[in-house]
């Protein structure tokens, strides 16, 4: 027992003969090795070789366009907002032709090397313009390319065609439950 209250002593166990040899542990190392000799081909030829990502990979943040080649993005900064390690900046800007209300980003810039694809950024976002791609090769040689810009957000995602339309269905639930189109009062 220690003097020192809270506090224990711990013995070591006594070593064996064949604890105290150096020279089993090397057979043994070297018995491992021989064995992975005749397993089947362990060693991938990147870049030739890419693997084969699971479903729910998450890999670099992209923007997507709709089917018409607009931009989905609204501006509305809940990804900035929820963003962990901050590393999203939105400057929105008036959508030309769109009026006051709509926007659009202006500035739109994801820091990779802040980002830690944790998706929050997809699931937060209204109007399903940024997706989590399966994009894993994010490369640069100074930090300022490590910070992907718009256009290159929409390159990585390109144009995203959905077999629905979300305020098309919000439509169609307000409908159902009577409320009209949804955007204004109820129809009778």
């Amino acid at each position: 027992m220690s003097d020192r209250p809270g506090y224990r002593t711990v013995e070591r166990p006594a070593l064996t003969l064949a604890d105290r040899l150096v020279f089993p542990a090397i057979l043994k190392g070297m018995a491992i090795t021989a064995s992975h000799i005749f397993e089947k081909k362990v060693t991938m030829q990147y870049p030739e070789e890419k693997w084969t990502l699971p479903e729910y990979y998450r890999g670099v943040p992209s923007l997507v366009m709709d089917d018409e080649n607009r931009e989905k993005c609204v501006a509305c900064s809940l990804c900035e907002f929820v963003c962990p390690p901050r590393a999203i900046t939105i400057v929105p800007e008036e959508r030309p032709g769109g009026g006051r209300e709509e926007k659009q980003p202006a500035v739109f810039d994801i820091d990779m090397l802040r980002c830690i694809f944790c998706g929050y950024c997809e699931e937060v976002c209204p109007e399903e313009a940024i997706f989590m791609s399966k994009e894993y090769e994010v490369v640069g040689r100074s930090r300022e390319e490590m910070v992907f810009h718009k256009d290159r957000l929409y390159e990585i995602g390109g144009v995203r065609k959905d077999p629905h339309r979300k305020w098309k269905n919000a439509d169609d639930e307000a409908r159902a439950q009577g409320r009209g189109h949804g955007h204004g009062p109820a129809q009778v």
